[in-house]
């Protein structure tokens, strides 16, 4: 059985206070782009995991595609698998590409083993692995509040645009992008953005993690200037960083000879 879990990016980002817990309450929109990995799982003698191409560290027992299967066979019978993820999505960009993998093997153990678990059901065993992990069950756009695990749906399409990511060659860790934050009252409410038109999110929709990461990592700033340059009618940085993105209604010819070399491209 084969998946493709895609990524997400952030349409804008307020942190909006620091809670006493230590964490921080935010405002988003995930939005789901066609940027993908592929995740196939057989059965097999041993449970197993295997990758290929963008390099995974750690052991894979510390994967959360295997932390979703361990999940899960808490409660249900499973047999024993093998997964092979080749990963697409980068890393430290921002992109979700790890709560995509890990929701996406909620949602295929439960097909596969027709385990009849609902959407509901799967949110509740996704936010066990991630705060943005339930996000990946239904998929589709959202406006993400609290601590980035509450949601209610947005009826946002972006079908007649092209989305081109960019990631340089670094990431940049979460810890690093909350050192310098200081949370604010939004001025725009983020749950009206599909009312907004899209040309004018520039002077409305802002990423509050810009502030804090832009002057440690001025490429990522340069980066989001070259896609505005390009003709990007909206640029942003998604999520905590890495990776940029722009909308575009129109690509240009030369996309991959405009961008710098040696980052990551996808169009």
């Amino acid at each position: 059985m084969i998946a493709f879990p895609n990524a997400k990016i952030n349409i804008g980002l307020n942190v909006v206070a620091k809670r006493p817990d230590g964490y921080h309450n935010l405002e988003t929109v995930f939005y789901p782009v066609k940027l993908s990995d592929a995740l196939e799982l057989v059965e097999a003698d041993k449970t197993e995991l295997s990758v290929s191409g963008i390099k995974v560290d750690g052991d894979p027992e510390n994967n959360l595609i295997f932390k979703a299967y361990s999940l899960l066979k808490q409660d249900f019978q499973l047999p024993e698998l093998r997964f092979h993820l080749h990963k697409t999505i980068p890393f430290g960009a921002g992109l979700g590409g790890g709560s995509a993998d890990a929701a996406f093997t909620l949602k295929m153990l439960n097909h596969r083993y027709e385990l009849n678990l609902t959407d509901e059901q799967l949110i509740s065993y996704a936010a066990r692995l991630g705060a943005d992990c339930p996000f990946f069950i239904r998929n589709r756009a959202t406006f993400a509040h609290g601590i980035g695990d509450q949601f209610e749906p947005v009826e946002l399409d972006l079908s007649e645009y092209s989305i081109v990511i960019v990631k340089p060659g670094f990431s940049v860790s979460t810890v690093e992008a909350y050192r310098n934050i200081v949370p604010m009252k939004p001025d725009f409410n983020l749950r009206g953005l599909a009312n907004l038109p899209v040309e004018e999110w520039q002077e409305n929709i802002k990423n509050n993690f810009e502030k804090s990461v832009f002057p440690i990592y001025p490429q990522i700033q340069e980066l989001k200037n070259k896609l505005y340059e390009l003709g990007a009618v909206y640029a942003a940085m998604s999520g905590s960083g890495s990776a940029v993105f722009g909308i575009f209604r129109h690509l240009p010819m030369d996309l991959d000879n405009s961008l710098p070399k040696g980052i990551f491209i996808y169009r």
